[in-house]
């Protein structure tokens, strides 16, 4: 089945274009793994589900929409595309206008969210009618400025209600802790309540954990957004592409199946995610991996809260109180051996809650091609305890801001009012303590 990519603000816009040229690549060298067959197999499977190939000229076209309040960045993104030349965006099927959202989720959500929703709903229907199968959607945003929270979250509830029985899944990026945006966590906190009833699930990256996994593991001495952009992309395409369930089948919808197994509970929606190798092309060229040894990493990283390989705390045991319990999480193994991997250790009954029947918290797909040139990689996705300690800072930030009536008056000229405030508040303590209820 085909996704359709709703790109929005620059951060959207910017993910989106290293996510499909990373899509792309892919397709275009093959891998370890894989017979002649299976690899056209598993090329044509990821073109269906990521791009429309004309009849004429056998372009290979992106299946998104792209939208922001100002032109510049997908001019920009446009233009990076051309550069590439093995695929490009659809025509007319983007947004811009000529002023932004000045960092303001309510400027985005009632000012410019009305006539982007409309424009939005139009181009994604244009999207839809040309899958022949019809997966769902995968939104792309921030959380920091105005267009990509307040126009976001105005577009996602829009395509909600236009679309009530699809999936969607909402990619949001928390800004940085110590951000350029004073208003961030009011940002964020608005955003984060509103999408928690429009997306069947939001994936929740850090630009803290990004820029730590870029400097420490991809030994890059200058951090670049486009460096963590392109970790992002890297991360939602090994989720994404092609790979089988435990019957050696491959998904034929990939969203429909990590949805309704990681998010089928709705009072828990939020997900992380966790990959291993992480490191610089250099250190992999002289790396040997086993797969026992990455899924025990893996798993301790997920039960201690630890985002990447560097600087896990072995101390952390199931037998304590104080590790990260799951609802649900989802295994994808891909490269050598991947189809025989034990995976035991993630099937282990303290790792869940104890009204989850015995063995329904995991789901694990297996692709014995290799990705991006690792002989052996992993990925988990997890419905879990991992983002309430950043989630609770984020909320007090803002209640500390809201107290002080600090830049209320800000949103209340765009019709948000404090009732607005506190209902957010209230939806996002509940969400908090839910979570918190799984210890």
């Amino acid at each position: 089945m085909s996704l359709v990519t709703i790109q929005i603000g620059q951060c959207g816009n910017q993910i989106g274009g290293e996510f499909f040229q990373t899509i792309r690549e892919d397709i275009l060298h093959p891998q370890k793994g894989c017979s002649k067959s299976r690899e056209i197999q598993y090329q044509e499977e990821s073109t269906e589900r990521f791009f429309d190939v004309t009849d004429t000229s056998n372009e290979h076209v992106a299946r998104a929409v792209m939208v922001d309040m100002e032109p510049k960045v997908i001019a920009q993104t446009l233009a990076e595309v051309r550069k590439h030349g093995t695929w490009r965006y659809p025509h007319r099927q983007n947004m811009s206008q000529k002023k932004g959202s000045g960092n303001n989720w309510a400027a985005g959500y009632h000012g410019h969210g009305p006539a982007a929703c409309q424009a939005v709903l139009e181009m994604a229907r244009k999207e839809v009618e040309k899958c022949d199968y019809f997966g769902g959607f995968l939104t792309m945003q921030s959380m920091a400025g105005g267009t990509g929270s307040g126009v976001g979250t105005a577009v996602c509830t829009a395509l909600r209600n236009e679309y009530p029985h699809n999936h969607m899944l909402s990619q949001v990026v928390l800004p940085y802790t110590q951000g350029e945006v004073s208003v961030q966590s009011y940002n964020a906190v608005l955003t984060l309540s509103h999408l928690y009833q429009a997306s069947d699930a939001i994936l929740m990256l850090q630009n803290d954990v990004l820029h730590k996994i870029c400097e420490r593991r991809l030994a890059l001495s200058k951090v670049s957004f486009r460096d963590m952009n392109s970790v992002i992309a890297h991360q939602l395409s090994a989720c994404l592409q092609p790979a089988g369930d435990e019957a050696g089948s491959h998904v034929s919808n990939p969203l429909g199946s990590l949805l309704s197994h990681l998010a089928g509970h709705p009072a828990y929606r939020l997900l992380t995610v966790r990959s291993l190798p992480l490191m610089s092309q250099q250190a992999r060229d002289f790396s040997t991996f086993a797969w026992p040894g990455l899924l025990k990493h893996l798993r301790q990283m997920l039960i201690s809260d630890t985002p990447m390989e560097e600087g896990i705390d072995w101390a952390v045991k199931t037998s304590s109180s104080d590790f990260s319990r799951s609802v649900a999480n989802q295994l994808v193994l891909r490269g050598c051996d991947a189809g025989e991997t034990d995976v035991t250790a993630f099937n282990d009954p303290l790792l869940y809650p104890s009204w989850l029947p015995h063995g329904a918290g995991l789901q694990t797909w297996r692709q014995t091609r290799a990705l991006y040139g690792h002989d052996k990689s992993a990925l988990l996705l997890s419905n879990s305890q991992l983002p309430v300690s950043v989630l609770d800072a984020t909320v007090g930030r803002a209640w500390s801001m809201f107290a002080a009536r600090a830049f209320i008056h800000q949103y209340q000229q765009y019709g948000l009012t404090e009732e607005d405030f506190v209902d957010s508040f209230a939806c996002l303590e509940q969400v908090l303590a839910t979570y918190k209820g799984l210890s």
